[in-house]
């Protein structure tokens, strides 16, 4: 019976071994699951925020009256404003409630809108041809935000001059109102770009002057454009 034990001891590890096998194959293996990355969340649009722009702007013409001494007549002369380039900064806060966003926005924008006057056969009386100058903007801002995307109208104050007056050469003392609006994205916590549209009309009041030649005394009345369309980018950093 010796010669038993060996030969029942061997058959005994082998019946484990093939049990725990068949346990192995008989258990099917779970595969990890595939977990999307988390998706960027909403942000909280409260805060202080400093930020630059440009763009493309347009201006309604600036129109000229001439009373001409020796002709007995007035004449007209106007510039065809083909537009140009606006930039500048901005600075700004927001409140959050909810989904709604409240702020006060202040800009500052140089304006090259382009065009000059023509004078045709009056240039001996020394006048400008009208150059862009400069406008800023107080205005508040309401919007709506989802996810990290705020939408929002836009008004208020309007300065400055969109083009100098060509007998004066200064127009920047006129006031007015912007109104617009935009859209804005959150690219970070602290970084957002944005994109809007504004409309803004200055009042400009009519200014005229006379000039003395050997021909006599030329009066002139000229009234820069009062409305002008802005359309910008723009980045911001919220502290």
């Amino acid at each position: 019976m010796r010669f038993l034990k060996p030969v029942i001891a061997s058959c005994f590890v082998c019946f484990s071994v093939g049990a725990v096998q068949a346990a192995d194959m008989a258990t099917p293996k779970t595969a990890m699951p595939n977990i999307p990355p988390p998706a960027l969340g909403a942000i909280e649009w409260t805060g202080f925020y400093v930020g630059l722009n440009g763009g493309y702007g347009w201006t309604d013409s600036v129109n000229v009256s001439i009373a001409d001494p020796v002709k007995k007549k007035t004449f007209d002369r106007s510039s065809a404003m083909p537009g140009g380039f606006v930039g500048g900064g901005q600075a700004g806060y927001n409140w959050q409630s909810g989904h709604w966003v409240f702020g006060f926005e202040a800009d500052i924008q140089y304006v090259d809108l382009g065009g000059a006057i023509e004078w045709n056969g009056y240039e001996t009386l020394a006048l400008k041809s009208g150059q862009s100058q400069y406008l800023g903007t107080v205005r508040a801002r309401l919007g709506y935000a989802i996810d990290r995307t705020l939408f929002y109208a836009t008004g208020g104050f309007a300065y400055g001059g969109l083009v100098e007056n060509p007998l004066t050469g200064n127009s920047t003392s006129n006031q007015g109102f912007a109104v617009g609006g935009g859209f804005e994205y959150a690219f970070t916590e602290n970084w957002t770009g944005r994109a809007e549209g504004l409309y803004i009309n200055l009042e400009s009041k009519a200014k005229s002057t006379s000039i003395t030649t050997k021909d006599g005394v030329y009066t002139l009345t000229a009234r820069p454009g009062d409305g002008a369309g802005l359309m910008r980018v723009g980045v911001n950093y919220k502290f």
